[in-house]
Formats: structure tokens, C-alpha cells, sequence
């Protein structure tokens, strides 16, 4: 793949998580994270993306979230579980994304707020539709999804270089 390659990079939010005393690294998900995560799944499925990478957080609710979402898609991923996404600032992110190998089209992060939300906010120099002004109405709940294209190698990610294709809440659906 050439440095003119189109490219997408699904954000996702892991699903809503309880609070039992426990490390929040080992945090489960709650009852709605349960069903929510399905949810997700299908509509990574509806996207008709398939996903060359996913990566996961090694957090207990990102990795629940994953299992759940993946089992609706029809294609699964090769996934690596990383540690440096859990409580990633903006800049960790960019710099883990920009490690990405360019035989990589598409790729999808599953991962935390406030970071999930801030890299869709930075990448997105555009948006399709109304995705911006939603997502920014919206915040980035627990499982929300947002799919940022850019051109480029994974080494140029960077600030304002993509478009917010598409932006899904549970609430959507």
C-alpha cells in the first residue's frame, strides 16, 4: 500500500462498566454494557469495514466489549490487546497509531474516554453530514463509534488530517 492510500480508523468506546471493588483496570461491564456491546458489533458489521487491525485496550471492560462486538462481525480482525491504550492522553494515542504498519487500511481502536473522543475531535479536520455536530452534542458516551478516513501513512496521522465519516451511539439504534 502506497502513502495515497485512503484509510479508516473506527474509534470505540468501550461499553458501560461497573463499579464493584475492584481495580479500575479490572472493571466488568454492567448489565447495559452487556447489551450494548452487541449493539456495536453490529453496527461495526453495517459499516462493511473490514478491519485489518483491532486494537484493544488490556482493560477487563475494553476486552469484554470486544468479545461481545466481534461475535456480530462477519469478518474477525487479528487483534493485539495494548496496554499503553488504557488511560492514554492524546498525544500517547497519535504516537501509538503512528506505529502502525502501512499494510494496514483500516484499523479499530477500542479504548477509553477522554482519549477515544479526543483522537476522533483531533483527527477529524471534517466531517460527512451532521457526524461533528452530533458527536460534539453528544459527548462520546460508553460504546459510541466513530470511523475517521484519512489519506496517508499511519506515520503522518496526525491532527486535523481526517474527515468523521460516521459517529453511532447505542442511542441510534
Amino acid at each position: 500500500m502506497s502513502a495515497d492510500t485512503t484509510r479508516r480508523i473506527a474509534l470505540l468506546r468501550h461499553a458501560k462498566a461497573d463499579w464493584p471493588e475492584v481495580s479500575d483496570h479490572d472493571r466488568p461491564l454492567a448489565e447495559r454494557g452487556r447489551k450494548d456491546a452487541p449493539a456495536v458489533g453490529l453496527k461495526l458489521a453495517e459499516t462493511g469495514i473490514a478491519f485489518d487491525l483491532a486494537l484493544c485496550s488490556t482493560a477487563a471492560r475494553t476486552r469484554e466489549t470486544w468479545k461481545l462486538a466481534v461475535q456480530e462481525m462477519p469478518h474477525r480482525p487479528k487483534t493485539t490487546y495494548e496496554e499503553r491504550l488504557y488511560d492514554a492522553s492524546l498525544g500517547e494515542l497519535i504516537a501509538l497509531l503512528n506505529e502502525t504498519s502501512d499494510e494496514v487500511a483500516d484499523l479499530l481502536v477500542i479504548g477509553h474516554n477522554p482519549g477515544m473522543h479526543a483522537l476522533a475531535d483531533a483527527l477529524s479536520g471534517g466531517a460527512k453530514n451532521d457526524t461533528l455536530a452530533r458527536m460534539t452534542r453528544t459527548g462520546f458516551p460508553t460504546a459510541a463509534l466513530a470511523v475517521v478516513s484519512f489519506t496517508g501513512s499511519w506515520k503522518s496521522l496526525e491532527h486535523g488530517v481526517g474527515t468523521l465519516v460516521d459517529f453511532w451511539t447505542p442511542k441510534d439504534h
